[in-house]
């Protein structure tokens, strides 16, 4: 068993834990609660991902967490280092503005990846979540003020229980 299949069955445990899991495996919220990634359906990997993909990504790893609950802040920063332009919002209005996608196989490096809302934290209940996909099935997000690496299928899982997670490009500007 990998690593983040363990972190997927604490995550479910967990669930189960506050009555969040119904039988079927959805969340009470109709959510998937375990995802899988299909065949065919393969994000896009780093060697893959443009020169300007890869800028965004070390651009995200080079901005430091700009305190507690800022996460779309975060992500805002990042990709403002690129020259792009600024993009204003909270994960909320991202996600509506810019994230229509949910096939993985349509998940590229730099996207942003966004839910409106999930339980984990009252500025989460209200303003939702971002992160910015990093290629090789990880995310990279700000939480708890400090800027981690996730493994993807660990981050749908956990911040998809209330909200369908959804991707795109921030701004609207499609770095591929």
């Amino acid at each position: 068993m990998t690593d983040t299949e363990k972190q997927q069955n604490a995550l479910q445990d967990e669930l189960r834990r506050r009555g969040m899991l119904r039988k079927d495996g959805r969340t009470i919220y109709g959510q998937v609660a375990r995802h899988v990634i299909d065949p065919g359906h393969e994000p896009e990997g780093r060697m893959e991902a443009t020169a300007l993909q890869r800028r965004l990504i070390a651009c995200a790893h080079a901005t430091p967490s700009p305190g507690r609950g800022l996460c779309a802040s975060w992500v805002e920063q990042a990709f403002s280092r690129l020259g792009l332009g600024v993009v204003r919002g909270d994960a909320r209005h991202i996600r509506s503005m810019y994230c229509r996608r949910t096939d993985l196989a349509e998940l590229k490096v730099g996207m942003v990846m966004a839910v409106s809302s999930h339980p984990w934290a009252q500025e989460g209940r209200v303003h939702g979540h971002v992160g910015l996909y990093a290629g090789d099935r990880e995310v990279l997000d700000c939480a708890n003020n400090e800027v981690r690496r996730v493994p993807l299928l660990l981050w749908l899982d956990t911040y998809g229980v209330v909200d369908e997670v959804r991707w795109g490009w921030l701004g609207g500007i499609p770095l591929a």
